[in-house]
């Protein structure tokens, strides 16, 4: 993936997480914010895709056709999957391991 493409893939994320609507003019312009530059096709490749495209499922649907994005997807979740993915997290709540001491373990005290 090319430094133009990766540009216009964060700040498409960027625009979808706050719920603004994804223009090629948008996407210009934040890219601009950024310092970046990229090629003047992408911005509008980029607002085509999202037209026709709903975001949220191109992000958690990314791994399933066998490409490597998968970790991207999940290091950028959006804001309306937090809830989806929270109780799957506080279901795996790891325990406690018991403190067990020396004497409980043999059945006497060193100091008994």
């Amino acid at each position: 993936m090319s430094s133009s493409e990766l540009a216009c893939t964060y700040v498409c994320l960027i625009l979808h997480d706050d719920g603004i609507a994804i223009t090629a003019e948008k996407i210009a312009t934040l890219v601009k914010a950024a310092g970046e530059s990229v090629e003047s096709y992408w911005p509008s490749l980029f607002a085509k895709l999202a037209e026709k495209r709903n975001i949220e499922d191109l992000i958690l649907n990314a791994g399933a056709a066998g490409g490597g994005a998968a970790p991207v997807a999940l290091s950028a979740p959006i804001a309306g999957a937090a809830p989806a993915i929270a109780p799957v997290v506080e279901g795996k709540k790891k325990e406690e391991p018991k403190e067990e001491s020396e004497d409980e373990d043999m059945g006497f005290s060193l100091f008994d």
